[in-house]
């Protein structure tokens, strides 16, 4: 893996699957899960504090812009982010497509299969689906998009110590509850 020194470093866990080109910065606490790739091989792609980058997901810079996903967030399987923005606490559902130039606000719920054309501006506390997405509804998602990357900070470092079952644990489950409170 190219970079590695520089993603393990800071990040809860990457999984060895896990492929990843050219200047990517990866934040501290984040995770990359089975089979995500992210290529920047003429931007840069940067990944925030505590965020998630679930299987199967694919991030590419753009034709004029590079990749930025805020903190806590969680990019959820087998999505595509191309040369976009995304917020601080957002969650993108499975199988969304978001592409050049768009930008998502913070505390952002993007619905599964949701696909956002170029271009595409999402303001702050939206909750978006369809194809092309469209804001269906305003509301402040920052408290169970949290918990989410959280809850997926405390998989990561059991991934990471070898324990596949931490979320199984009471005690942790009882900590994840109060840490967004």
């Amino acid at each position: 893996m190219e970079n590695q020194s520089k993603v393990f470093e800071k990040a809860a866990f990457i999984h060895d699957t896990a492929r990843v080109y050219g200047n990517v910065q990866i934040g501290k606490g984040s995770s990359l899960w089975p089979y995500s790739v992210i290529r920047a091989e003429m931007y840069d792609v940067v990944i925030g504090t505590k965020s998630n980058i679930q299987d199967f997901v694919m991030i590419h810079v753009g034709n004029g812009t590079g990749t930025i996903v805020g903190d806590y967030c969680s990019i959820t399987h087998h999505c595509t982010l191309h040369g976009c923005t995304i917020g601080d606490n957002c969650l993108i559902g499975i199988n969304s497509t978001i592409m050049d130039g768009c930008v998502i606000g913070d505390n952002c719920i993007i619905a599964g299969h949701t696909i956002l054309k170029e271009g595409t501006v999402i303001p702050d506390n939206s909750i978006v689906a369809g194809s092309p997405g469209k804001v269906i509804k305003t509301r402040n998602s920052y408290e169970p998009n949290r918990f989410n990357a959280i809850a997926y900070y405390e998989n990561a470092m059991g991934y990471a110590e070898g324990d596949h079952r931490r979320l199984s644990d009471p005690a942790v489950m009882k900590r994840l509850k109060t840490a967004t409170e």
